[in-house]
């Protein structure tokens, strides 16, 4: 059986060798369906392992809470809030927190100007608890202290990002900024950390939370946003349970009632991500698979031939001895490699593409091929292979050995 399977191969390769151009023509359906399944592939999962790392650096146990307000009541002029009670009511009473900390948004403008440079920055009003939660942390001078907070000092922690927008010295510390109409100094500057799906994670300034507050005023509708990081072995889901019935209490929500606010953690956004990536893949390998399948209609087709070619051959190896199962090896082996071939040349084809697409984006991840998409494509290349190479390897088997010796 051995000896059968090889000479089927060695007669199968010499046929595709025979006629080249036509074999590369039979797969190039193969080799487009191929190809562009895996430049999607190669991008979305170099993407995923990107933000997945990403995630990784806020830590597994971070949650962040944003207040919400669903669209119908948006177009009321009714919006949920969080506020300063809800932070210190969670601080107080919440269990398995390690870190927790406030984000007071700038209002209106996030105007920040230097000398005669003007930039549009993120603005945010936090406190010193803000760099453990986030893995954000100093490269040159400090972080916010909560002595900041306590004496509501006009001082700045800046990104890189904006470092650079307003041609600031490479050493920013003791510089001075202006932010809403007040000076700050700059006391800090952040490590870089690069961009994320296009959005940079070093253009912002951190800036005392209770300074943020006076910038704010007397704003009784004012609505923070609120991270917390977990104490070592605290259940996330446990957490997360008794975070959302302490604010459904304290904002007064009868049972039936939607939640007013949100509860993220990073698996859960590392999830939804995962959700999106995988659907954006199987649609696109639903249209594909249409050239897929119009690649191995091709290659039934060129077999077909093949066989009508190839009769008075497939006569004298019958009239010598061949079996029929000997033919239909044959054949079915030789369609197989005309469509594993294409897969191959897809797939390195598709590798390129992905690498070419990424390396042409700025800050965008490389490209990566996880093997279960090698084994995918090659694995479906040969099915299709088989599978439409059955017809015309069963019609060469078939063959009456007299009538094929004298056809024409």
């Amino acid at each position: 059986m051995f000896f059968v399977l090889m000479e089927s191969t060695r007669s199968a390769l010499s046929s595709i060798w025979a006629h080249g151009l036509r074999s590369f023509l039979t797969t190039l359906g193969i080799v487009i369906g191929v190809a562009s399944v895996i430049a999607v592939v190669s991008v979305t999962q170099g993407m995923s392992a990107f933000i997945g790392e990403t995630f990784a650096s806020l830590g597994s146990n971070s949650i962040t809470i944003g207040s919400y307000t669903p669209y119908q009541d948006r177009l009321k002029g009714n919006f949920a809030r969080l506020t300063s009670d809800d932070l210190n009511m969670l601080e107080a009473r919440a269990d398995g927190i390690a870190y927790i900390t406030p984000i007071l948004f700038a209002p209106r403008s996030s105007q920040i100007k230097y000398g005669s440079q003007t930039a549009f920055s993120q603005i945010l009003g936090t406190t010193y608890a803000f760099q453990d939660i986030t893995a954000n942390y100093p490269q040159v001078g400090r972080f916010l202290a909560p002595s900041d907070n306590d004496t509501r000092r006009r001082i700045a922690v800046i990104g890189a990002k904006v470092r650079e927008n307003l041609n600031l010295p490479e050493n920013p510390l003791n510089e001075y900024v202006e932010l809403g109409g007040e000076w700050f100094k700059v006391v800090g500057l952040l490590e870089e950390k690069g961009e994320i799906m296009g959005n940079s994670q070093d253009d912002m300034v951190l800036v005392p939370y209770s300074t943020m507050q006076s910038i704010v005023g007397n704003q009784t509708r004012t609505d923070i946003q609120i991270q917390m990081g977990l104490s070592e072995g605290a259940d996330v889901d446990t957490v997360v349970q008794q975070v959302t019935t302490l604010l459904r209490s304290a904002h007064n929500l009868e049972p039936g009632d939607e939640d007013d606010f949100r509860v993220q953690t990073a698996e859960q956004l590392m999830e939804t991500f995962d959700e999106i990536i995988g659907m954006v893949t199987v649609v696109i390998g639903g249209i594909v698979g249409i050239s897929l399948l119009v690649g191995g209609i091709g290659i039934m087709n060129i077999m077909l031939v093949s066989v009508t070619e190839r009769t008075r051959e497939i006569g004298i190896c019958k009239a010598i001895g061949a079996k029929r199962h000997h033919i239909l090896a044959q054949f079915l082996i030789e369609a197989a490699l005309l469509s594993l071939l294409g897969g191959i040349i897809g797939l390195a084809l598709g590798f390129g593409l992905g690498t070419l697409i990424s390396s042409n984006i700025p800050d965008f991840p490389p490209a990566v091929i996880p093997m279960w998409a090698v084994a995918l494509s090659l694995g479906f290349s040969g099915f299709v292979g088989v599978l439409f190479g059955i017809l015309p390897a069963a019609k060469a088997a078939n063959l009456d050995p007299i009538d094929a010796l004298r056809y024409e």
